[in-house]
């Protein structure tokens, strides 16, 4: 697959900081956890973050906001 439109890649997010974030760790997980003859070898791994955000195979855990007090 080729790299999913940026469109459909912040309907997946909410914020394109947060995309950029979240493709950012899984982009450095895939380089440093898959071995020389895994099949990712093939397309960037910042490419295949977004490919697998784009396909909701990726999970994004978000903290919880912090209520202000007055």
């Amino acid at each position: 697959m080729k790299q999913p439109s940026f469109d459909l890649l912040l309907e997946k997010v909410e914020s394109k900081y947060e995309l950029v974030v979240a493709a950012a760790k899984r982009a450095r997980y895939l380089t440093e956890h898959c071995s020389a003859d895994s099949e990712l070898q093939s397309e960037k791994p910042v490419t295949a973050a977004l490919v697998e955000i784009a396909r909701d195979e990726l999970f994004l855990e978000r903290p919880q906001r912090q209520k202000k007090l007055k």
